[in-house]
């Protein structure tokens, strides 16, 4: 069985001005333990799907469900077997961390003792501050103090909506590396995120934009699918060196990527020191031209190239 299945969703909202789009017939399934990415911008649709397969919302049609139960008819049974962890943190805020822990675990008809090893490796990391109110907390212990409240249930799914958006690095290293262990013991996780680095962390990926699904895989196979080379481009002023090349005619694709420009070529066999003396004709000193390895990020810029209705 499935552990998740998405048919066809569609999800609109309607203000007073337009109609927007949310959801565009999306489709994909989770497998039992393994940990899927809906990697995407923001307004990608991601939250949107969230919050239909987690019984919060209802889509316009299509439909889904969890382990078997459908998320219209079986909201009550599949309440009982999720965990979520919304975007935004919703814990109460006046509330200790112990105090929340405890009141998610009796809603559930549980105790914290009865589920305690699920959440030991982060609450320890809480435990010294478990009468600080949540409201009081760093970013970094909000998000394990959300987590150990989807957790403290003994969840079959958990569901995690960009998880380490607004937190430090350290955080989100540990934050996978927890997912890592929860998947081990056997929990299924659907996660999402904005950041592109994280969707190698994932089993498989469906990168999103506008509502839609661009390519659901493994992340080295859509890294794997690139099939063109890719250049890191520098030199001393890299806003004109951007403009310029995307200016010039053997330009596929070009992007800034940090501190270098991400560069594909419509011609394989372009001879690549022609590009470099036409930029070195424009003015431009200490430039380097590097073949490189594709990213997730670049797989993912041109897909969007290769659908443009959907930017």
């Amino acid at each position: 069985m499935k552990a998740i299945t998405v048919n066809n969703i569609v999800k609109t909202y309607t203000t007073k001005k337009e109609t927007i789009l949310a959801v565009d017939d999306v489709s994909f399934s989770v497998e039992e333990g393994e940990i899927f990415g809906l990697i995407g911008p923001d307004g990608a649709g991601k939250t949107s799907i969230f919050r239909i397969l987690t019984t919060l919302l209802l889509a316009d049609s299509g439909s889904a469900n969890i382990l078997g139960f459908d998320v219209v008819k079986n909201f009550k049974e599949i309440r009982d077997i999720i965990g979520y962890m919304p975007g935004r943190f919703s814990l109460y805020q006046d509330l200790t961390v112990e105090e929340n822990l405890e009141f998610f675990a009796t809603i559930f008809n549980t105790t914290i003792e009865e589920n305690y090893n699920l959440v030991a490796d982060i609450y320890k990391q809480l435990e010294p501050f478990k009468t600080r109110r949540a409201g009081k907390l760093s970013g970094g212990m909000k998000q394990k103090l959300a987590l150990s409240c989807a957790l403290i249930h003994k969840p079959k799914i958990l569901f995690l909506d960009e998880p380490t958006t607004g937190v430090d690095p350290v955080s989100r290293k540990e934050l996978w590396e927890m997912l890592k262990r929860l998947k081990a013991q056997g929990i299924t996780i659907l996660v999402s995120t904005p950041y592109m680095d994280e969707a190698k962390l994932c089993d498989r990926i469906a990168l999103m934009q506008k509502g839609k699904i661009l390519q659901i895989d493994t992340p080295q196979n859509v890294v794997n699918e690139f099939g063109k080379k890719l250049y890191a481009v520098r030199s001393e002023n890299m806003f004109p060196l951007l403009m310029d090349l995307r200016e010039f005619p053997q330009t596929e694709n070009c992007f800034a990527f940090g501190d270098k420009h991400h560069l594909t070529l419509k011609e394989e066999t372009f001879d690549i020191s022609e590009l470099e003396k036409h930029l070195i004709t424009r003015g431009h000193s200490n430039l380097t031209i590097k073949k490189i390895e594709p990213e997730i990020e670049d797989c993912f810029m041109q897909l969007m190239k290769a659908h443009p209705n959907d930017e």
